[in-house]
């Protein structure tokens, strides 16, 4: 089993910078890829970012040249570093990990809160 927690979260102003983290404990060599995930309050949760491999990376257009997925500590942290940021990207950010070969996320994080002001 795979547990993940988020931080990093908090109030920034815009067009400044944040990094989240997500530290993974269990069977983490079961995941192949990472993903963050933000959701508004009202909308769909949307995919921002992924890292597969451990250094293949695919970003949402929204968020290309902002922001960089990485790893590190053999894997059980995944980090999401954030520049230039703007009042969209208000949101919930999770984290969540996927098993090889399955479509869907199988494990994911509780969430850290991003407020980003005018």
């Amino acid at each position: 089993q795979v547990q993940l927690v988020e931080s990093g979260g908090g109030l920034v102003q815009a067009g400044g910078s944040l990094r989240l983290s997500c530290a993974a404990n269990g069977r983490i060599f079961s995941i192949n890829t990472w993903g963050w995930h933000r959701q508004v309050p009202g909308k769909q949760r949307e995919e921002v970012a992924t890292i597969t491999g451990g250094r293949i990376t695919q970003y949402a257009d929204s968020v290309k040249g902002r922001f960089l997925v990485s790893r590190a500590d053999a894997g059980k942290t995944v980090y999401l570093q954030m520049n230039n940021l703007t009042p969209e990207d208000t949101a919930v950010y999770y984290c969540a990990g996927r098993i090889r070969g399955f479509g869907s996320y199988n494990v994911w994080g509780q969430g850290t809160q991003v407020t980003v002001s005018s």
